[in-house]
């Protein structure tokens, strides 16, 4: 395998892999019988790649595999130990670990690994994975996984080109990974992360939003999230304790609509839409659902939760002074203090939360006075949810009447279009659009009884119905 920047070197039996593999592909090729094969995105091309059995145990896994990117932070010595030595007996099992951990909490055995298991016991395999010479797995690192703990001896793999870099890998890795087949899609974090990793690279986001098979926007929105989220992450650093990005990987929708709703409130006030940003953050943070976060606005602060914390929740950040720019010595608008205090209150969330999460690396006193400051935080967070609701179903049904009628006369307008349509062409229906009427009539009439019964003060618009219900009365 050629050099590249940056790559993770050549593992101790690589020259013992090259020549095993060397030797297979010689007798598959010197065979008579049908030979497999595998196409690959090569270098921008397709490229047929031949298939060979190796042995699973002399396999290793692929240390910049984009499956388990954010998980690797589940255990930060074992992460800078991959980094120091990816090919160690220790650096390896900690991936075969990862492999079959769940994505949203490592400490768990993922359910889509057993199927995966289960599967292999009953079907064997049903498509082969992707080495270099040197027996590195570019592709099927899970299945090997589950292979090993089978106690299957061989492995079906296809062998990539003797040239091939860590970019080459990468690429490979990523476009077997986004077709359209049965094999498990990357995790939310890590396709994030994946996606970052392409524009960090030098690619056009419209390029890698191909590749994902998704709208350009959709990778701007994904971005906009993964930068939110090491923020977080910062954020909620103490000495003993920091979250991870895998914390947030169930809370994809969650953070999908905040951005939505960040968008949309930013082009007609930016302080509101930061105020709604950090609100609605920190019920993801607090693990509300989605139904809860979108209750939550710009003002969910002084409305409802600002009389129900406690009051070292309440404390506001020192108001910032303007800080000047080096180099052009031009001066920046501090922060709005209203969203400094937000910001300081998910601040409290975040270091309370990152303290529970880091259990016996942290004292007990640390953990009791986190789980204290979370549990106010919540609670406060919940009792305000409540009014909020409330307000929310209000204003819901006030808007509910408005919003048909305004729907009505969009129909009509595209009934007005369709009539000259059909005139043009002499197929107007002239009797069923007659009935049409007459129902528009009845149904006008009883809209005027209605507000009669429910509007005290009528405004230009209902008045006007009044009265043209008034003339056809006899």
């Amino acid at each position: 395998m050629s050099k590249d920047v940056g790559d993770f070197g050549q593992p101790p039996h690589a020259t013992r892999n090259k020549d095993v593999v060397e030797q297979r592909l010689k007798d598959v090729a010197a065979g008579t019988g049908l030979q497999e094969t595998l196409t690959i995105e090569w270098r921008t091309k397709p490229q047929v790649v031949q298939v060979i059995d190796m042995p699973v145990e002399s396999l290793y896994y692929n240390p910049g595999t984009h499956r388990i990117r954010a998980q690797r932070s589940f255990d930060p010595q074992q992460d800078r130990r991959l980094d120091d030595d990816p090919w160690s007996d220790e650096s390896q099992a900690y991936l075969q670990y990862l492999l079959q951990a769940e994505p949203s909490d490592p400490s768990k055995r993922d359910k889509d690994f057993e199927e995966l298991k289960q599967s292999l016991k009953d079907f064997r395999q049903n498509e082969p994975g992707l080495i270099t010479r040197e027996g590195i797995l570019v592709n099927g690192n899970t299945r090997a996984a589950a292979l090993r703990e089978l106690g299957v001896a061989d492995i079906r793999v296809a062998v990539l080109p003797d040239s091939c870099t860590w970019g080459d890998i990468n690429k490979v890795e990523l476009s077997l990974q986004l077709r359209h087949d049965t094999r498990r899609p990357y995790s939310y974090i890590n396709r994030l992360l994946t996606i970052d990793e392409q524009v960090e690279a030098g690619r056009p986001l419209k390029e890698v939003a191909r590749d994902f098979r998704i709208r350009e926007s959709t990778a701007e929105q994904d971005l906009w999230v993964l930068s939110c989220l090491r923020d977080l992450r910062d954020r909620s650093t103490t000495d003993d304790a920091q979250l991870r990005l895998l914390d947030f990987e169930d809370a994809q929708e969650k953070l999908r609509e905040v951005h939505r709703a960040y968008a949309k409130e930013s082009k007609a006030d930016p302080k509101k839409a930061e105020l709604l940003k950090e609100n609605r953050l920190a019920a993801i943070v607090m693990d509300f659902s989605k139904t809860d976060v979108r209750l939550i606005e710009a003002d969910f602060r002084t409305r409802y939760l600002e009389h129900r914390l406690p009051d070292e929740l309440k404390a506001a950040p020192a108001a910032p002074a303007e800080r000047v720019i080096p180099g052009i010595n031009r001066a920046v608008k501090a922060e709005v203090p209203q969203v400094a205090t937000a910001r300081a209150f998910t601040d409290s969330v975040l270091r309370a939360k990152a303290v529970i999460r880091a259990g016996d690396k942290v004292s007990l006193a640390q953990s009791e006075k986190a789980a204290s400051v979370f549990e106010e935080a919540h609670k406060a967070v919940e009792d305000a949810l409540e009014p909020a609701g409330k307000d929310a179903r209000v204003r819901k049904r006030k808007q509910a009447a408005p919003d048909r009628l305004n729907d009505a006369c969009q129909d009509i307008e595209q009934c007005i279009t369709d009539m000259v349509l059909a005139s043009g062409s002499r197929s107007l229906d002239e009797e069923a659009l007659d009935e049409a009427v007459l129902k528009l009539k009845a149904t006008l009439r009883k809209l005027a009884l209605a507000t009669v019964q429910s509007i005290e003060v009528p405004g230009e618009g209902v008045e006007w119905l009044r009265d043209a219900v008034r003339q056809e009365q006899p």
